[in-house]
């Protein structure tokens, strides 16, 4: 009788709420995977059942492939057009930790991933109108596999050029590899998911990879690995992407764009997310940091335009934020060309809030004649610990243009808040950059920047330095206005290099010592300076 009224409750909700078929539609039907010989056990193997349960939904037009209570041990299932998979709550799907019960699969859409992982605890392939959804779990059982053999490892979830997917409310556990991967989809939505993955490697919560139309909200993940990844791992662009009102903690990149990027992003929004990696334990890499809390990385060709990310708090990661446009060209499959130079421009990143950091610094690199373009960061908080060295501030950053790249790959940079270098059309407005502890370099350094506008920046140091708040190198068509340096700090502007065109208005300098220096060769003509404060009007005693 509890079967039968589940049955029907499922009938009427998914009737009208899932977006197949309409409401109403007397064509929607509830298949029982215990009416097709599922046990629930947790022991015995119910692939076959499960599996016909979803053919007979498929053979029948559609409809909804209930599992009710129970543990369902299962190697692959295969989907089918216009039907749901729903797991009630107290039903847990379980993977199979038996190689043998995962056919490997080579998806007729190829990508860089055709040389990795092959195999799925769930997939679809040229689908249209599938959903997985519930309060149940899915539990991949990654600590069963070896971690040196990526290519034994499943996906839980693996959906390949499939067309209106919906994937909403389940809880994700323990993936031997990416929790889950959609590649060439269109019309994605991801909601409500419970991700908790740190059993192994390669963990990522989610990868998105060439999609297209994709909405995510309202998900927690806790995984050993990258958190929500848009990748672009074949020719395909990854676009019209919303990700928004998510709790993020992970072990490496908790939003990242990259690093396979052949195809490209564009018209991305990130909004409303915390992000944290303060645990009280290490986690399966021995960490207990992530990488960064933002990495936008184009290196294998492709653009990446049209990015707007705000409300976002961070803490506990490594780099909070970090932009590259690098060069490592590889091509995404055998016989496909080299690819040419990417391109990086129109992003705009706002309301950031990063503390309980490291004090590497943040960078936004291009290389030389490749800069990145049209960047603006603003309403900006963020707290740095400390510790540079006059070594630090002294180093040259090497360009490293073929490397993979991740937030830390240039090292402790010689700014501890901003590191830009080649970089066209730059712009901070209302930023507070704080240090706790002794630093000996630069809040900011610009190096090879054209059209820079810095609005509205504040310095605080918790100690006195006579270290230049700004430094400018070879930076042209600069205009600095509004900004405010610590009270204790011994200089503003070091200007170097053959920088010009720069222009300095209504700063606050009145307790600036040595307001702009230059370097060797420098001529003084290059800087307009004009409305700042620059006599003391009082004692500074009295602030």
């Amino acid at each position: 009788m509890r079967q039968v009224l589940s049955g029907i409750i499922l009938v009427l909700f998914y009737g009208c709420l899932v977006p197949f078929p309409a409401c109403g539609n007397p064509r929607t039907e509830v298949f029982n995977i215990g009416d097709y010989g599922a046990t629930g056990s947790g022991k015995q193997l119910d692939t076959q059942a499960i599996q016909r349960a979803v053919d007979e939904a498929g053979r029948r037009g559609g409809g909804v492939v209930y599992f009710p209570p129970g543990t369902y041990l299962s190697g692959t299932i295969f989907l089918k057009d216009n039907v749901t998979l729903h797991l009630e709550s107290g039903a847990t799907l379980l993977a199979s930790t038996r190689r043998d019960d995962y056919p490997e699969l080579a998806p007729d859409f190829r990508s860089f991933t055709d040389q990795t992982l092959q195999i799925s605890l769930i997939y679809g392939e040229n689908l249209r109108n599938v959903s997985i959804t519930g309060g149940g779990v899915i539990d991949g059982q990654g600590a069963a596999y070896p971690e040196e053999r990526y290519e034994e490892r499943p996906y839980l979830l693996k959906f390949v050029s499939c067309r209106n997917v919906l994937v909403s409310g389940l809880t994700l556990r323990n993936a031997p590899t990416w929790v889950q991967h959609y590649l060439a989809c269109d019309f994605l939505t991801i909601r409500g998911l419970r991700v908790i993955s740190q059993v192994n490697w390669n963990n990522d919560m989610m990868d998105i990879d060439g999609c297209s139309n994709v909405h995510i909200s309202d998900c927690y993940g806790d995984t050993g690995d990258d958190a929500i990844t848009l990748k672009s791992t074949s020719g395909r662009i990854c676009e019209n992407v919303t990700i928004t009102n998510c709790i993020l903690y992970c072990s490496s990149h908790a939003i990242k764009f990259g690093t396979e990027s052949n195809g490209g992003f564009k018209n991305i929004t990130v909004s409303n997310i915390v992000i944290s990696s303060a645990r009280e334990k290490e986690d399966f890499h021995g960490r207990k940091r992530g990488k960064s809390g933002i990495s936008l990385l184009m290196v294998d060709g492709g653009t990446l335009e049209n990015v707007v990310i705000s409300n976002i708090t961070i803490s506990g990661v490594m780099v909070p934020l970090f932009l590259r446009l690098g060069n490592r060209a590889r091509p995404y499959m055998e016989g496909v060309p080299k690819p040419g130079m990417g391109a990086f421009r129109n992003v705009t990143i706002s309301n950031i809030i990063a503390t309980d950091v490291l004090g590497y610094g943040c960078a936004i690199t291009g290389i030389p004649s490749y800069p990145i373009e049209n960047v603006t960061l603003s309403n900006l908080n963020f707290t740095f610990p400390g510790g540079g060295t006059e070594e630090n501030a002294r180093a040259e950053v090497p360009e490293l243009e073929g490397d993979y790249p991740v937030a830390m790959m240039f090292g402790n940079l010689p700014a501890w808040g901003f590191y830009s270098r080649h970089v066209d059309g730059l712009r901070f407005t209302n930023v507070v950059l704080s240090v706790a502890g002794a630093d000996l370099r630069p809040a900011m350094l610009f190096d090879d920047v054209r059209g820079l506008d810095l609005d509205g920046i504040i310095e605080n140091r918790a100690e006195p330095s006579d270290t230049p708040m700004l430094v400018l190198k070879d930076v042209r068509n600069a205009f600095i206005r509004g900004c405010r340096p610590d009270r204790e700090t011994g200089k503003f502007m070091r200007i170097d290099g053959s920088s010009g065109s720069i222009a300095a208005s209504g700063n606050d300098l009145r307790w600036v010592k040595d307001k702009f220096v230059f370097g060797e060769g420098v001529d003084h003509s290059v800087l307009i300076r004009a409305a700042n404060v620059e006599n003391p009007l009082s004692s500074p005693e009295g602030l």
